[in-house]
């Protein structure tokens, strides 16, 4: 009797890669030897108190700043230092935790200038961020100056101009800062909807997510996996569940005294 042949088990390649990355402003270590891999097709976060090293790795990954040491690998490319705009066209796109908008055009302008980067002709790209607005909630606003958003809707319209690139890869920092809790709940459906639906935006193959956040409630809701960063170290990865229970990660928000009482409270 002829042997079954065995059924091949293939591992997706990460999306993002990121080995042993480094580095220092001065005698501060920012972000120190950090390695993570993010599968395609995922929501994943990233926390850490303030001061962590989580928006300087961002810079690392998306290219605003050039590591010391170490590699940044997307969709199979070696990218470390390449410049932020080569990056935004291969389809890694960033967001910022202070927005800027151009406050003197439309919310419809402002997203179709994400849309240029693939849409040469003007109307195909103000027709781009229509579509772009109805997913993140903004089509009633459309008209309306960016300037005269609230912070939530600015919120929006800095997520929709980095879907209008298109992008492979979406880079989250702190989407959810400033917003009040019912701002909040109302947010985490949009980012929640983000996960795999580039191809209906004309992107390829759909959109991979990882945030900074420190809205934990969203954390919770929101991602498949955490990574907890630290004074530029990884210090924690697992399920949302797996980190808020964790005492490295209790200590590094907390500090050493209080994660002490709360344990002894617990004993």
């Amino acid at each position: 009797m002829a042997l079954a042949a065995k059924a091949e088990v293939r591992v997706a390649e990460p999306l993002l890669r990121i080995e042993h990355l480094s580095r220092a402003f001065g005698g501060l270590r920012a972000v120190h030897d950090v390695s993570l891999a993010v599968q395609p097709g995922t929501l994943t976060a990233l926390i850490g108190p303030n001061g962590a090293g989580k928006t300087t790795l961002f810079a690392l990954i998306s290219g605003f700043i050039k590591p010391d040491s170490g590699h940044v690998h997307f969709a199979g490319s070696d990218i470390t230092g390449r410049a932020p705009h080569l990056n935004a066209r291969a389809g890694m796109t960033r967001t910022f935790q202070i927005v800027q908008p151009f406050a003197a055009q439309t919310v419809r302008e402002n997203i179709a200038v994400g849309a240029h980067l693939h849409e040469p002709k003007r109307a195909a790209a103000l027709e781009q961020a229509e579509q772009v607005a109805a997913r993140v909630g903004l089509a009633s606003q459309l008209d309306k100056p960016a300037g005269d958003l609230t912070v939530a809707g600015r919120k929006r319209l800095e997520l929709a101009r980095a879907l209008a690139t298109r992008p492979k890869l979406l880079l989250l920092d702190e989407v959810l800062a400033g917003l009040n809790p019912q701002e909040v709940a109302e947010m985490i459906p949009v980012v929640r909807s983000l996960v795999g639906t580039g191809a209906a935006s004309g992107g390829a193959g759909g959109t991979t997510v990882l945030m900074i956040e420190h809205v934990m409630q969203a954390v919770m809701n929101l991602a498949e996996r955490v990574w907890v960063l630290a004074q530029g170290q990884l210090i924690a990865e697992g399920t949302p569940a797996q980190i808020t229970g964790n005492p490295r990660v209790i200590e590094a928000y907390l500090g050493h005294g209080t994660a002490a009482r709360l344990r002894g409270g617990a004993a």
